[in-house]
Order: structure tokens, then C-alpha cells, then sequence
């Protein structure tokens, strides 16, 4: 599978105690991150992760370029609710995008949690048949 992790600022380190708990279960796929994000992975976990730009400098564009092409099956993006972002209409597309395309997306730790481990469980096995329609 082919995992997007995308975090706004106050929400990197929470994003790194995921990938820190969840480690295992993300290891055997392709990891994909926006910059900052992605380098904090990284230096946590030992992991490999593809890296984009940072979000406000295109990254969430550069995530959704993959969504439309079907070359993501899913997006973990634990987004501040409470703080604006310079780049709003970006993450407005990336969520209609996955809402467009079927790729199943959490926007915190909850949702995220509950996918990670249905992915280990194999409930998103229906993505390799959907990747494979094309």
C-alpha cells in the first residue's frame, strides 16, 4: 500500500508518536510524507519515507497529483482545526480528492488509529483490486 502522512505544525509530534506505535504495521509499505513531516518520521522511527515538498510550498498538491492518478491508498493527515493555514484551498482539494477517488482518509488520531489497524487486519485489501481496475 502506499501511505500519505501529512501533519500542519501543531500536530508533527503527534504524528511521530503514531508512526513511533505503529511502526510495524507501516513498515512494509511505501511511505510518502510532505517535507518537514516526512524528516521527523524519519529521524523517529528509521523508517523510509518518500518526501514531497512542505505543504504551503506544494506538497499537498504533489499528494493529490498521486491520489488522481490512483498511486495512493491511504492519507493520514492530522490537521489543526484550530489554527488557520496560508494553504486552505489545498487541503480543501487533497480532502475532496480522496472523497473523489475512494481513498480512505483520516484527519486525527482516532480515525488514523482505527485505519492503521484495519490495514493490519487486511480491510484495505479492496485497494489492491481498485488499483488494479486500471
Amino acid at each position: 500500500m502506499n501511505i500519505a502522512l501529512i501533519a500542519h505544525d501543531r500536530k508533527k509530534e503527534l504524528m511521530v508518536e503514531l508512526t513511533l506505535a505503529y511502526k510495524l504495521i507501516l513498515e512494509p509499505h511505501a511511505l510518502f510524507a510532505t517535507g518537514t513531516t516526512g524528516k521527523r518520521i524519519m529521524e523517529a522511527t528509521g523508517l523510509s519515507v518518500h518526501r514531497f515538498q512542505s505543504g504551503p510550498l506544494g506538497g499537498d498538491q504533489q499528494i493529490g497529483s498521486r491520489i488522481s492518478e490512483n498511486k495512493m491508498d491511504l492519507i493520514i493527515f492530522l490537521r489543526d482545526p484550530l489554527a488557520a493555514q496560508p494553504h486552505e484551498p489545498d487541503v480543501t482539494a487533497l480532502i475532496r480528492l480522496c472523497d473523489v477517488y475512494e481513498i480512505p482518509l483520516a484527519t486525527n488520531i482516532g480515525t488514523a488509529e482505527v485505519l492503521l489497524r484495519g490495514l493490519q487486519e487486511g480491510f484495505l485489501d479492496w485497494r489492491d483490486l481498485r488499483r488494479n481496475e486500471e
